[in-house]
């Protein structure tokens, strides 16, 4: 019996459940598939941005380097950062060195919510993806034997089909887990490199402007 006759036969809580899976694991690719293209692209990046901005002249430059360097546009906001607006308000009682702080840790804040997007749906997946292929199989041996019950047909060969499909339950949900807990993992390490590095950056590019700056002010040195 193939997979299409399986689900012809089954019940409303079956087909929800393969359903449920299906979704998951569409889900679960579209974000690995996004996130394997958008790391290995932000690492290259970010390294590059790193270097232009050292051999930038001034920060015209450095800026217009960077948007060009930036293929995704997630770092230039790191940038712009770094060079604030004058504040009004409450925000321009704080002082230049704590405006620019506080400028640089929200953009820091942005990138990291931009790279991280889709981990916690991965873990999710990962986490719950088995008990819902289990949830299919418990509730497809229930109905088969219900089934075969009202058939009087206890018997081990008309057992062994109806077990043995809806066990396929449990190792689709096994195979929508597994590749998103890995993806997670991978990709998590791979997020803990990229924040380090950003967080180098963002220090670089607040010690310079505070360089910058020092014509006309005093900067408290450090970044947090």
């Amino acid at each position: 019996m193939n997979l299409w006759d399986m689900l012809s036969e089954a019940d409303g809580v079956s087909r929800a459940v393969t359903l449920l899976l299906l979704c998951m694991s569409v889900a679960s690719w579209f974000i690995i598939l996004y996130k394997t293209r958008l790391l290995q692209v932000a690492v290259l990046d970010v390294a590059k941005c790193k270097a232009l901005f050292w051999q930038a002249k001034d920060w015209a430059q450095a800026k217009a380097h960077w948007q060009a360097a930036d293929r995704q546009a997630l770092f230039t906001v790191l940038l712009e950062a770094a060079a604030p607006t004058p504040q009004s308000g409450l925000g321009a009682a704080a002082s230049p060195d704590d405006q620019l702080t506080r400028h640089l840790r929200e953009a820091l804040h942005a990138v990291r919510a931009r790279l991280q997007w889709g981990q916690d749906l991965l873990a999710t997946i990962g986490a719950t993806a088995p008990f819902v292929g289990l949830l299919g199989t418990v509730w497809g041996i229930f109905h088969a034997l219900t089934n075969l019950a009202v058939a009087g047909q206890y018997t081990l060969d008309k057992v062994a089909q109806p077990v043995g499909e809806a066990l396929v339950m449990t190792a689709a949900g096994l195979a929508v887990a597994i590749p998103a807990v890995m993806a997670y993992n991978l990709m998590g390490r791979r997020l803990a490199r990229l924040d380090a590095e950003l967080e180098g950056l963002a220090y670089d590019l607040r010690a310079c402007s505070g360089c910058r700056a020092q014509q006309t002010l005093s900067v408290v040195h450090g970044f947090w």
